[in-house]
């Protein structure tokens, strides 16, 4: 078999250089045969019987003429009917500008309401399902009361928000009709790879349906700073403002990501821009179909943290890569699977696991009650572990509860923490305590500087266990507060008159 290569591989070459005299009569088509020719030989991409194989034919570098003339035209004919315009709409109540004024009231009366102010916005979605499933970003449709959209042809229609996630700037709309509609397949955002073509189709700017090509500039891209997702995919592909929520196409007309955000110093495109993963828009959709109004992640009950050089140097691992294991939860999937404080995990499901972020996506896309198999590192060892995510537990409360009169934490929501409410607040599923949920606009908790997230643990003296608790406490008649507060891990005391 080797010497057949090797015969093989001498008469093509033969062959080539006997096709060189004639190259100058016969013109570009028989250059790009030849280059093709040879670019199979050197790539592997050519069979025994001279036909080119599968992997030659997925990607290949363009070395003629023909090539350079190909288009792109029949896949955004194919695409571009599944790609909308988003119209969305909120009414705001403006505030009079002689609000206040002891002048205007006495004569007016302090009803002095103006008519309240359209505000809209304007972004891209993609049709996902022939009954008129859109996926397109959070922010595009943030507190909206009314969502239209567009499609390619010119059709208008009303639109009904099924579920909207402002974490992973996510929300899936269901067009108000019963006829079929044109849509495009979501793909396999892990098959993608550094370097493979994709299109960008939205309405930047508002101009109208507009189509960018590029490629995969970078995969798995963290701390963009767009939102709490941590797992982008970049592309050089033109994004511009608009293109939110647009489709990210790739050479098999499957949308590979939803174009999300971009990097700009002056507002337009400079060739960074990021999308999310198609395998994160399918579970978020796949939430919306199961009649879910937000999108509920898979919970294992650990923490997770970086490794650093020199965590990585202290373990014996030979490069800072993995998700180091910084807590778990008593009785939770992590505790059952014997996975431990000081355990780094190394890949889920047979995908490399670089950092926490990418642990965490790997584990959103996880379905809820199917085991997913981890290989962590251990005390210099190499070990495999399976895991089952679970919907995370409610706790023994989930009353929220408002203070009220004239505390420093008046006008604040708490609740007592439980994983699903952590969970939601985007923080440690371990956590306990009270939690600041909401703060009032113009509240005296918001004067004072509390925030969401905030876990309050002190009040003059007194440990805080329960939100009953700090509503008591609240409701006392004091002139002086003392209160201790515990914030991305600090504690935070404060003594103040009131």
């Amino acid at each position: 078999m080797r010497s057949r290569h090797l015969y093989s591989f001498a008469a093509a070459c033969l062959v080539a250089l006997l096709a060189f005299g004639a190259l100058a009569q016969d013109g570009a088509e028989t250059r790009d045969g030849l280059g093709n020719l040879f670019q199979g030989l050197l790539r592997g991409g050519v069979s025994d019987d001279g036909e080119q194989t599968a992997e030659g034919a997925a990607r290949r570098l363009p070395l003629g003429q023909r090539d350079m003339q190909l288009s792109f035209a029949p896949l955004v004919k194919e695409v571009a009917p599944a790609v909308v315009n988003v119209y969305a709409s909120s009414r705001v109540q403006v505030r009079s500008p002689f609000a206040g004024d002891p002048f205007f009231e006495q004569f007016f009366g302090r009803s002095m309401r103006m008519p309240p102010r359209v505000q809209s916005s304007l972004g891209s979605g993609v049709l996902v399902d022939p009954d008129g499933l859109i996926v397109t970003n959070y922010h595009v449709i943030r507190d909206a009361d009314e969502v239209r959209v567009a499609l390619a042809d010119g059709r208008e229609y009303e639109s009904t928000i099924l579920l909207k996630d402002e974490s992973l700037d996510l929300a899936v709309l269901k067009i108000d009709n019963d006829e079929d509609f044109p849509f495009a397949r979501l793909g396999d955002s892990d098959a993608l790879q550094v370097g493979d073509l994709v299109l960008a189709i939205g309405n930047p700017f508002g101009v109208g349906q507009t189509t960018t090509s590029g490629i995969v500039s970078a995969l798995a891209r963290t701390h963009v700073g767009v939102t709490d997702f941590g797992f982008f995919i970049q592309t050089d592909a033109a994004i511009n403002p608009g293109n939110s929520g647009g489709g990210l196409i790739n050479m098999s007309g499957e949308v590979v990501g939803i174009n999300t955000a971009i990097f700009s110093r002056s507002g337009g495109s400079i060739g960074i821009g990021f999308a999310i993963p198609s395998n994160m828009v399918r579970a978020v959709v796949d939430a919306a179909l199961s009649g879910a109004d937000m999108f509920e992640r898979p919970y294992i009950g650990a923490g997770f943290e970086p490794v650093t050089p020199q965590i990585a140097e202290a373990l014996g691992l030979p490069r800072p890569a993995g998700a180091l294991i910084s807590s778990v939860d008593e009785e939770s999937p992590a505790a059952v699977a014997g996975l431990r404080p000081g355990d780094v995990v190394l890949a889920m499901n047979g995908t490399r696991i670089e950092h926490p972020d990418a642990l965490g996506y790997r584990l959103a896309t996880q379905p809820i009650d199917k085991e997913a198999r981890l290989e962590i590192y251990r005390a210099g060892e190499k070990r495999e572990a399976s895991i089952t995510p679970v919907r995370a537990p409610e706790g023994t409360s989930t009353a929220q509860v408002e203070i009220d009169g004239e505390s420093p934490f008046a006008g604040a929501k708490v609740a007592l923490l439980a994983p699903r409410l952590a969970q939601r607040l985007r923080m440690q599923t371990g956590t306990k305590g009270v939690v600041v949920v909401d703060v009032a606009r113009n509240s005296p908790a918001g004067g004072v500087g509390l925030r969401p997230r905030d876990i309050v643990r002190e009040v003059n003296g007194q440990a805080i266990e329960t939100p009953e608790q700090l509503k008591a406490a609240a409701s006392e008649r004091t002139r002086w507060w003392r209160f201790s507060i515990e914030r991305d891990g600090r504690v935070l005391r404060q003594v103040l008159r009131y």
